[in-house]
């Protein structure tokens, strides 16, 4: 979905936007980082983001209207900094809030990913366009579709993952990696048909493609901490898995050519325009 388009219709109706910017550290739309679009912004530093303190988050408020209400809300619903600041004579509870507070520990901790958060993403960047070259050929052969990144974005390597033409493919992906010490996963269960969506949310239509990407999305290992050879073995496992036909030797040093082994691939576009595109 495009910012600019979500800003036109908030902006037609007086709408807040509020961004959910959980795994948007050091990515850019439009050149400008993302977190700075919504009157408010949310990130994550939860151990699985790229930026890290274990557990916890910041919110980003772009709206000035809307700084002493989060300040309150988080100082457990007092105006305590307003206190400190000198701005009341005493504090005392104001409004709901709770302790939203992070140690400063946990604060220490966090100061120095950001201080080093261009090198994190810079590193996660090498091993990402690693996989991105190394599976070329199976776009191609429209085994599977690649991550299609826009020209006006910049992404920070937070996942990389490939759109496989099956779940027999991606269960086969899986086990073989598994079965040599890696550990991969599929994307999330979409969230109308998990027990909460079932009893809580309501849908339109039968939402029949988010179903069929759930089935077929692999997300493969990705941390700065990782080495370009560990990266480079599960490439390799990744085509082991698929036959003879992927070996690493036939993917890199063969010609390309439509394969006879393809399977019919299909995703939000078609085949045709990405195998031209590739």
């Amino acid at each position: 979905m495009e910012m600019d388009s979500i800003l036109d219709v908030a902006n037609q109706y007086g709408l807040y936007v509020i961004e959910d910017a959980a795994q948007g550290s050091f990515a850019t739309y439009k050149n400008k980082p993302l977190g700075a679009f919504g009157n408010m912004s949310a990130f994550s530093f939860h151990a699985t983001k790229n930026i890290v303190s274990g557990e916890g988050g910041a919110l980003v408020i772009n709206d000035p209207k809307l700084v002493e209400r989060a300040e309150i809300i988080w100082e457990k619903g007092t105006n305590r900094s307003q206190f400190f600041r000198g701005e009341v004579d005493k504090y005392t509870w104001v409004d709901v809030g709770s302790s939203f507070l992070p140690s400063e520990l946990m604060a220490a901790f966090l100061w120095s990913q950001l201080e080093l958060g261009e090198q994190i993403t810079q590193q996660r960047l090498k091993f990402w366009s690693r996989y991105h070259w190394a599976f070329t050929r199976l776009e191609f052969e429209q085994v599977a579709r690649r991550p299609l990144i826009p020209d006006h974005c910049q992404h920070n390597a937070h996942i990389y993952h490939l759109l496989l033409d099956s779940l027999e493919t991606r269960t086969a992906i899986l086990k073989h990696l598994k079965d040599n010490g890696v550990q991969a996963t599929f994307h999330y269960v979409p969230l109308h048909s998990s027990p909460a969506g079932l009893k809580y949310c309501r849908t339109s239509g039968d939402l029949s493609v988010t179903e069929d990407i759930s089935d077929r999305i692999l997300r493969l290992p990705m941390s700065a901490n990782m080495t370009m050879a560990e990266v480079d073995r599960i490439i390799a496992l990744v085509l082991e898995s698929l036959g003879s036909h992927y070996s690493v030797e036939k993917m890199f040093y063969q010609p390309y050519q439509k394969s006879t082994n393809s399977r019919k691939f299909h995703s939000g576009i078609t085949t045709e325009t990405r195998a031209s595109k590739v």
